[in-house]
C-alpha cells in the first residue's frame, strides 16, 4: 500500500506490504529491485546486496527513539538559544524584531521540510538542520506569546504536546487502531487544505483583508482546534509508518525519516495548542 504522506512516500520500502522481502518491482523500472544493487531499481543505492537487517542494522524502536530524541534535542537547544539570546520583549518594536527572527526560521524550516519530504535517501544532516531552524522559529514565537499572555502558557503548551504524544501512542497501541487508506487520504487532504488556507490568509493580509484564522476570535479558535486534531491524526500515521517500516526491515538510516515525520507532527500540535491557550487566556 502506497503512502499518501510525502514524508514517507520517498522511502518506497515504507510502502511495501508484508514482511521484509528482498525483491520488489518498482513502477517505472520494470525490473526487480534488489536490496543494495545500486541499479535503477534500488531506491537506496547501496552496494551490498544483503537485506538491511544483515547489512548494517535494521530500523528498530530503539533507533527511532534515539534519532527522535536527538532531533527534538536540537529543536529544544535552538529554541532556548533563541529565547535567551534575543532581547526582552519590552515594546512592540522588540516583539516585531523577535517575530522577524521567528519568520526567518519558519521559512528556512519549511524549505528544508520540503527537501526532506521529497528526498529519496534521507539525510540526517538535513533533518538536524530542519530541527535547528524549527527551534529558532518556536523559540521566537514562544517568547512573544509568553510576553503577551504569560501564565506559563509556553510550559503548558509543551506539557500538553507531550501529553498528546503519550496519549496518542497509548491509544494506538492499546486500542489497536488500524490506519486505512481512506484515513490517510483524509488526513493528508485536510493538512494540505489547512496549508492552502494559511497561504491564502497571508496573501489576503498583503491587501489588508483577512479571514481571521490566525486571529484570537472564534474563527482562530476553530482553525487552531482543527489543526490540533489533525496533528494527533498525523501522529497516528507516524506510528503506523514506523511499525510498518520495522516490520519490513528498513535500513537503520530510515529512523531519521521517522523522527523527522514525528517532529513535524509534534511541532504542528505545539503551535496550534499554544494558539488555543492564548485564545482562552485572552478571553
Amino acid at each position: 500500500m502506497q503512502s499518501n504522506n510525502p514524508v514517507f512516500r520517498r522511502s518506497e520500502e515504507f510502502n511495501r506490504a508484508g514482511g521484509a522481502a528482498q525483491t520488489q518491482t518498482y513502477a517505472g523500472y520494470g525490473q526487480p529491485a534488489q536490496w543494495g544493487t545500486g541499479q535503477p531499481g534500488s531506491p537506496l543505492g547501496y552496494d551490498d546486496q544483503r537485506p538491511a537487517s544483515t547489512r548494517g542494522g535494521a530500523m528498530t524502536i530503539d533507533s527511532v527513539v534515539q534519532t527522535t530524541s536527538i532531533t527534538l534535542g536540537v529543536v529544544f537547544v535552538a529554541a532556548f538559544a533563541t529565547w535567551f539570546l534575543t532581547p526582552a520583549v519590552t515594546s512592540n518594536e522588540a516583539a516585531s524584531s523577535i517575530y522577524g527572527v521567528a519568520v526567518v526560521g519558519s521559512v528556512l524550516a519549511f524549505v528544508l521540510s520540503l527537501v526532506n519530504s521529497f528526498k529519496r535517501v534521507i539525510s540526517p544532516a538535513l533533518v538536524l538542520a530542519f530541527a535547528a531552524f524549527e527551534g529558532v522559529a518556536l523559540g521566537g514565537i514562544s517568547k512573544v506569546f509568553d510576553a503577551y499572555f504569560g501564565d506559563s502558557i509556553v510550559i503548558h503548551a509543551v506539557l500538553g504536546t507531550f501529553a498528546a504524544f503519550a496519549g496518542t501512542l497509548a491509544a494506538y497501541k492499546f486500542l489497536n487502531i488500524q490506519v486505512g487508506q481512506k484515513f490517510k487520504t483524509f488526513v493528508m487532504a485536510a493538512v494540505f487544505g489547512m496549508i492552502g488556507l494559511s497561504l491564502l490568509e497571508l496573501v489576503l493580509g498583503l491587501f489588508g483583508s483577512q479571514m481571521g484564522i490566525y486571529g484570537f476570535g472564534a474563527m482562530g479558535a476553530l482553525f487552531a482546534g482543527v489543526g490540533l486534531l489533525l496533528g494527533v491524526f498525523m501522529l497516528i500515521m507516524d506510528f503506523d509508518f514506523v511499525e510498518q517500516g520495522i516490520r519490513n526491515g528498513l535500513p537503520e538510516r530510515e529512523s531519521w525519516r521517522a523522527s523527522f515525520g514525528m517532529t513535524v507532527s509534534l511541532v504542528w500540535i505545539y503551535t496550534n495548542l499554544l494558539r488555543l491557550l492564548a485564545i482562552f487566556s485572552d478571553n
